[in-house]
């Protein structure tokens, strides 16, 4: 099977080391991507968020100097979604790059609703750093 993947995008006037700041804590998530979930817990050292379909634990790539925010999503039927995500210095701001994967049996109209969802948690996030 031949993967499809859409990269989206999105031009932020703050510098690089705020956006990554700012989007790599998992406790921001809520501000800016509310289609993931509401609520956001750490326990035992873990990043819980609830979702519409269940409790999912989500886990951000170590601190990086490279602007790399990719995350992991363990779904509550045990699968695992991997996220990539980058902020990349562009000038004074940055540009937030993700990269939205077609998952194994989506359909066309199940993608494109998903790249509407992440290009309006692109947008909040923007939105969010820029009134900051």
């Amino acid at each position: 099977m031949t993967r499809q993947t859409r990269h989206l995008s999105v031009y932020i006037d703050r510098p690089v080391a705020e956006v990554y700041a700012f989007a790599s804590d998992p406790a921001n998530l809520p501000r800016w991507a509310p289609g993931l979930g509401s609520s956001v817990v750490r326990e035992d050292g873990a990043w819980f968020v609830e979702t519409p379909e269940g409790r999912v634990r989500v886990t951000f790539a170590p601190p990086n100097e490279y602007g790399v925010l990719d995350h992991e999503v363990l779904t509550p039927s045990g699968d695992v979604v991997y996220v990539p995500l980058r902020a990349i210095a562009d000038g004074t701001g940055c540009e937030v790059v993700f990269s939205l994967r077609r998952l194994p049996g989506m359909t066309d109209d199940e993608f494109d609703r998903d790249t509407g969802l992440v290009s309006g948690d692109l947008a909040r996030l923007k939105q969010v750093l820029e009134v900051a």
